[in-house]
């Protein structure tokens, strides 16, 4: 038995070095974590994270202060075989709801209380989170899930059904576990770089082991957006995947400008091309772009606007973050969701990489997604415990038990 007895949080701010984690519209971020502990009767402790930048990470903590408080006195192993159950009480809360919904300070708080409890609940079986997943049967993942206001899309027979499908041929794709899972570096082309510095930073991803990377555009001056982006192709040669992110930056006309005269450099993907509210702009613009696919995920607060961004063809790479999302359960419902459209699943890592190193083994493994790559951002790396261990570009597969989510006091 392992009882929840206390439940506080943690306003963690980490100051970058000039230039890291700049992009078009975030020009001053300061790393946060709006962190929570969850202990139990016996002393174990799990951590779960919500990523802010900076301004306003106090008020998420007070709003997990209010919205955990139904978690105490409960056994962590009872509380996760009805999950899905208790997560939508906890989100549909009668006054809090109205903050949202499932969106903002609200839902932020949501995915920093599901985080701990996954972290916890891996802890106490003794393992690390993607194998606790892998060793749920179908029926039990499902049980996780809040699936409302899918129906129309998938229900939860269908979930179970898609899982089930990937039981028999799991074997085959287990050998990740041993070989690792493929990385990508975001850190290389941050908005603020020079042109020197995008330059010698693609050089030494490439020479690091990266077989990708990611720059960011979105100036006011699309000509900058294309020298960048054609300097880091010659210097990184075609063999490179290369994408670009806009963080929102873009209308639609602009978007449909700029994305036109990027595709001589081949971008693997643009990424946040124009505002997340903005289904219809997506779907023509991923009309007017294709084969050049869209990818979307980071700022989409919730399972529902994902499905509308599946039903209106708006995106073709899915970016779910668990930091953004509710939290692991919502993670997994919306890479549910893309496996059905046999969309490929490319998280956003709010978490630096920590957590999701368990999901995309989940993700792979279990529900047969393409093992694509995962983004790997460094700047936070040293704040861990148990750091996310790559090398030669690749995530290696984390073994101690939890979710990899415990910062350093």
């Amino acid at each position: 038995m392992s009882v929840i007895k206390t439940i506080v949080t943690r306003d963690a701010i980490f100051p970058l070095k000039p230039g890291e984690g700049t992009d078009a519209v975030h020009r001053d971020p300061v790393y946060s974590y709006a962190t929570t502990l969850i202990e139990t009767d016996a002393g174990r402790r799990g951590t779960g994270l919500a990523l802010t930048l900076g301004g306003g990470n106090d008020l998420v903590c007070g709003a997990i202060e209010l919205l955990a408080a139904p978690l105490i006195d409960r056994e962590i192993e009872s509380l996760m075989a009805q999950w899905g159950v208790v997560s939508r009480q906890i989100a549909e809360h009668s006054q809090l709801r109205w903050l949202g919904p499932h969106k903002g300070v609200v839902h932020l708080a949501l995915a920093s209380i599901t985080n701990a409890c996954f972290d916890l609940w891996a802890k106490v079986r003794g393992v690390p989170l993607w194998q606790l997943l892998l060793d749920l049967s179908p029926a039990r993942i499902v049980a996780l899930l809040d699936m409302s206001y899918l129906e129309d899309m998938m229900t939860a027979a269908q979930a179970e059904a898609i899982i089930e499908s990937h039981l028999a041929d799991r074997a085959a794709r287990e050998g990740v576990i041993t070989s690792g899972y493929p990385g990508y570096d975001t850190s290389a082309g941050w908005f603020s770089y020079d042109d020197r510095q995008i330059a010698d930073n693609a050089r030494r991803a490439v020479d690091s082991g990266f077989t990708a990377l990611k720059l960011k555009v979105g100036s006011s001056d699309a000509e900058r957006d294309v020298r960048r982006a054609t300097i880091v192709r010659d210097t990184v040669g075609d063999d490179i995947r290369l994408m670009v992110d806009a963080n929102q930056q873009w209308t639609l006309p602009a978007a449909l400008d700029v994305c036109r005269r990027l595709a001589p450099i081949n971008p693997f993907w643009i990424e946040e091309p124009t505002h997340p509210d903005d289904v219809l702009a997506h779907a023509q613009l991923q009309k007017e772009i294709a084969p050049i696919p869209i990818a979307a995920g980071e700022h989409l607060p919730n399972r529902i606007m994902f499905k509308n961004y599946m039903q209106a063809d708006a995106c073709r790479i899915v970016q779910p973050d668990a930091l953004r999302l509710a939290g692991v359960s919502e993670f997994i419902t919306v890479s549910l969701l893309a496996r059905q459209r046999n969309l490929r699943v490319a998280p956003h890592v709010g978490d630096m990489g920590q957590l999701h190193q368990h999901l995309v083994l989940f993700n792979h493994i279990a529900l047969g997604c393409e093992k694509l790559f995962l983004e790997y951002i460094p700047h936070l790396r040293d704040r861990f415990i148990h750091r996310a261990d790559v090398r030669d570009g690749v995530y290696h597969t984390p073994r101690a038990p939890g979710a990899s989510t415990d910062l350093i006091d």
